[in-house]
């Protein structure tokens, strides 16, 4: 057993059958049908069944898939540990909340971008529990979440502070409808950790039943608290920088409650590409000028 049978068994597995594995790996079927079966026979086990649909793990098989991934991963980072000079280049995917994006990524972006032509980067957004688990499962290389975090498989460094703060629609009495048996709040979906949060705040003023509406974008969040729909918790700097002040009501959190952290997390395990070295000396600085201004 080699790496490139378990290269050949990790594409079969993961893309289901014979022929798919084939067509990625730019081969024929009874290439890697043979070397399926030379593998089964040293192994002393079964590793697929074979059904009308393609190929389907067995036992034995699903034991040995965590090792073919690993593998893969492996030599994935070998080729890049050896093209790595030190000069930005190739492919970087960063995850983020959607508020840090909008709020604190996006103005540098560009100016990253232009330093380090050479460097392909990807952005996604997602919730903090989304992220963390794209990071844990090597789908991006490090991500901007919601603090705190403590995982045992990941390295967590303090990037920025938010004020947190909730909002309402403009002409209500707070208080009031924190009274009221039908409180609703709008939030992201789950996993979000500004909604655990609001839930977190609300039931310790008492108010242990709500109703949730849930939306995808920032955008339909703001729009539906202006129409009086429910209450949101969003950082404070996100109001003024894309939204117009006076639209909406702020009511502040008390206690210092309203303060979070927001941290890079990634694996440590994982190594450090030129690339993503570069893009976290170019935005710390920007970040702590931010704070620093606010």
């Amino acid at each position: 057993m080699d790496a490139s049978d378990l290269r050949i068994f990790e594409a079969v597995a993961r893309l289901g059958g014979m022929n798919r594995a084939a067509a990625e790996l730019n081969t024929v079927q009874s290439n890697v049908t043979a070397r399926i079966r030379a593998l089964e026979e040293q192994l002393e086990v079964s590793l697929f069944r074979r059904t009308s649909r393609g190929a389907v793990l067995t036992a034995a098989g699903e034991r040995l898939l965590p090792y073919a991934s690993r593998v893969a991963q492996l030599l994935d980072e070998a080729r890049c540990a050896a093209r790595d000079d030190g000069t930005p280049r190739g492919p970087l995917v960063i995850g983020s909340l959607e508020t840090t994006a909008a709020l604190r990524l996006t103005p540098s972006l560009a100016a990253f971008v232009a330093a380090f032509p050479d460097v392909d980067l990807t952005l996604r957004t997602g919730t903090s529990s989304e992220l963390i688990d794209a990071v844990l499962t090597r789908r991006v290389e490090g991500a901007f979440v919601a603090g705190p975090v403590d995982h045992p498989e990941l390295t967590v460094e303090t990037i920025f502070r938010e004020e947190m703060v909730i909002l309402s629609a403009l002409g209500i009495s707070f208080e009031r409808y924190l009274q009221g048996r039908d409180v609703r709040i709008i939030v992201l979906r789950a996993g979000c950790s500004y909604r655990l949060m609001l839930e977190s705040w609300l039931a310790g003023q008492g108010v242990v039943r709500v109703r949730m509406l849930e939306f995808g974008t920032l955008e339909a969040i703001v729009g539906c608290v202006k129409a009086g729909l429910g209450i949101t918790l969003l950082p404070r700097a996100l109001i003024g920088a894309v939204w117009r002040e006076g639209t909406l009501a702020v009511h502040e959190l008390s206690d210092g409650a309203g303060r979070v952290e927001t941290m890079f997390v990634r694996r440590p395990d994982e190594r450090v590409s030129s690339a993503l070295t570069a893009f976290l000396d170019h935005v710390r600085p920007k970040f702590g000028r931010l704070q620093a201004a606010e």
